[in-house]
């Protein structure tokens, strides 16, 4: 067996390679050992019964167990696994943006590899691709784990995101989901944003299915994620949001808050007069000479950085050549030469 290094210089060019696979599968990989052999080993023959071709991309995240040896043990059975190693932990979305930018299929399957994710379902989302969808998100209706430390708060987090974005999925948080390819170009993921790639695909004119899935009871190791992932989850989708309506027009944002203070000012100086001659209250005796201060700073200072906003978020966009929209695709006449 010959194993490839290639170095991150190398890695530029990751995507230009002749071979083009149909289907790419990504697995991140944080401390698996006892559940990597049982995994690639159910998912090799899903995947050979597809009729399509395929690769693996497994995406090891700095993995201080045995996790790393047992991948490149399986290059010998699997000769379409690819390796991604990272030099530390860097966390899950990390892992899913180095996979999706590693991946050469034109549809992109992400699976968990702790076995809760059941291979065997993946036929069943590609299905849903094939009806002309460009997301299939799994949706674990049975889930098998914690009733209210995991189960509740992910149904709470859930039906905040879907209000918040738009979109309506009942889990965001399985990891087993299917997209076309190119709905996933231009997405730089960051934080725990890895479970908002729908979000950004249906913000962009993609179409989302959500496919019901199997969900099995964790057999080895403890799960990575703790209750403090569920804040992190929520300033991320904050970003998210912010991103999506005013990345092209800041001084929306901070236009709109200078205003509204600005107004506080005025309203509090208004009120600091009145008070001053209609029942001859100092001033200086009361907070509001501060308040319209402070206020009117604010004010000006939430323009300015709108100002500023503004020419860096255009200089981000002609620097690199980039437009603020997408298109999907362009008709034209026969005639037209």
């Amino acid at each position: 067996m010959s194993i490839h290094k290639h170095s991150s210089d190398e890695a530029v060019a990751r995507n230009d390679g002749p071979t083009k696979a149909s289907l790419s599968v990504i697995i991140p990989v944080y401390n698996e050992e006892q559940s990597i052999p049982d995994l690639l080993a159910r998912l090799l023959p899903v995947l050979l019964s597809l009729d399509r071709s395929f690769e693996i991309v497994a995406v090891n995240d700095g993995s201080r167990d045995n996790s790393l040896n047992l991948l490149i043990a399986a290059l010998d059975s699997l000769p379409n696994l690819r390796i991604i190693d990272f030099r530390r932990n860097f966390g899950q979305t990390a892992a899913m943006m180095a996979g999706i930018d590693h991946a050469k299929g034109k549809i992109i399957v992400a699976i968990d590899a702790d076995l809760q994710n059941d291979p065997d379902d993946i036929p069943l989302l590609l299905a849903k691709l094939d009806e002309g969808y460009d997301v299939a998100s799994g949706w674990r209706k049975d889930r098998m784990d914690a009733a209210i430390r995991r189960n509740f708060v992910s149904r709470v987090a859930n039906r905040l995101i879907s209000w918040i974005s738009g979109v309506h999925l009942h889990d965001y948080g399985c990891t087993l989901k299917a997209y076309r390819a190119d709905v996933l170009k231009g997405v730089r993921l960051y934080g725990e944003m890895h479970r908002f790639i729908p979000i950004y695909a249906a913000w962009m004119g993609g179409r989302v299915a959500e496919v019901p899935v199997r969900h099995h009871p964790r057999k080895f190791g403890n799960s990575n994620y703790g209750l403090e992932r569920v804040l992190k989850v929520v300033l991320d989708l904050i970003v998210v949001k912010f991103l999506d309506r005013y990345l092209v027009k800041p001084i929306y944002v901070f236009g709109s808050f200078g205003a509204l203070a600005l107004a506080t000012s005025a309203v509090t100086f208004v009120w600091m007069i009145a008070i001053k001659f209609a029942w001859g209250i100092s001033m200086i005796s009361t907070p509001l000479p501060l308040v319209v201060v402070m206020t009117f700073l604010i004010g000006i200072l939430s323009i300015l950085l709108g100002l500023l906003a503004e020419i860096m978020v255009r200089t981000y966009f002609e620097s690199q050549k980039r437009t603020h929209y997408l298109v999907r695709e362009i008709y034209s006449s026969e005639f037209e030469k």
